[in-house]
């Protein structure tokens, strides 16, 4: 039998795979060399997840891997290039990100009900300025995106007296933990009876888009919006309209069309609106918890054993099933 060929799609700080010494022959390439080196892989971990290289290098000549790993809970960097190859198998890093952007989005929704922000801006000035604040207990968020972060984003505002209205692909009754997860048809509907909507869909083209001024429109005054989703979910320019027009109490946005935000957009002048740099999921030893969860994965591949997290290649993500 041969050796393995594991291609890894080089990121900075590289994952540790000594697991795998004597079971596979890694090789590292990098945006210039990848498309050269396909060929010869029988797997490819995107480790440079953030990367558009395989997608614009796999329509290319030769054989290609059996299975692509991307260490991420998106997969519209691959999408839809890789959907030509019906034997290539994705699957992605489901369940890793799920508590720690949980935890982000909680912690946004108390910053701005307390308004930490303007509490630390009057510290700076050394002024004693008391205000009122709100209560986060009894208010009712909007969730869209019914996947396992979306569901540990539901469970950790309930946790807070938070009533949430989960939004999927389809409608679903019966839910164990909601009761009913609504379709996505129902979401125009769900806007003005929250105080609090926040993005975690999965991209796809019937999402992108999806916040534009129709929705924002939509929204109570008081709301307050979150994306941890992905940029294209969200007409910027309507987002930015919505908040300097007052429409929307304010919005956190920890992704965006364009990564790095360029230091010359109005983005970051917008009041009330809070940016942060694709975070949310990133705790101390992520990467080490994506390398070991290929690792498992490998383990199962190698044996001939079914795959964990393998993403519906037409819809753009792991089903729920899964």
């Amino acid at each position: 039998m041969s050796e393995t060929c594991l291609l890894v799609l080089d990121a900075e700080p590289l994952p540790r795979l000594e697991r795998l010494a004597g079971r596979a022959r890694v090789v590292h390439a990098d945006e210039k060399t990848l498309a050269e080196l396909l060929p010869t892989a029988d797997a490819l971990l995107a480790w440079d997840f953030l990367s558009d290289a395989i997608r614009e290098a796999w329509p290319g000549e030769g054989p290609r891997p059996r299975w692509v790993h991307t260490p991420s809970a998106g997969v519209d960097r691959l999408l839809p290039e890789l959907a030509a190859s019906p034997e290539t198998v994705i699957t992605n890093a489901r369940g890793v990100f799920d508590q720690p952007i949980a935890e982000y989005v909680a912690g946004l929704v108390l910053a701005m009900a307390k308004d930490f922000r303007g509490t630390w801006e009057l510290q700076r000035q050394r002024r004693w300025q008391h205000r009122e604040t709100f209560r986060v207990g009894g208010t009712r968020a909007t969730v869209v995106g019914s996947g396992p972060i979306g569901r540990a984003i539901g469970r950790t505002l309930s946790a807070l007296g938070v009533t949430v209205d989960l939004v999927g692909r389809t409608e679903r009754d019966g839910d164990p933990e909601f009761g009913r997860v609504h379709g996505i048809g129902a979401l125009h509907g769900l806007l003005g009876e929250a105080d609090w909507v926040v993005c975690v869909a999965p991209l796809t083209e019937e999402s992108k888009g999806l916040f534009d001024a129709r929705a924002f429109a939509l929204m109570k005054p008081e709301a307050r919006f979150v994306n941890v989703g992905r940029g294209q979910h969200v007409v910027t320019a309507d987002l930015a309209d919505a908040l300097v027009n007052h429409r929307i109490a304010g919005a956190a946005l920890d992704v965006f069309d364009r990564e790095p935000l360029p230091t010359d957009t109005g983005l970051w002048d917008v009041p009330n609106l809070l940016i942060s740099p694709h975070m949310s999921g990133d705790t101390v030893g992520w990467r080490d918890d994506l390398a070991e969860q290929f690792l498992d994965n490998f383990d199962r591949w190698e044996a001939g054993r079914p795959l964990l997290n393998v993403v519906d290649k037409n819809l753009g993500y792991v089903p729920t099933s899964s």
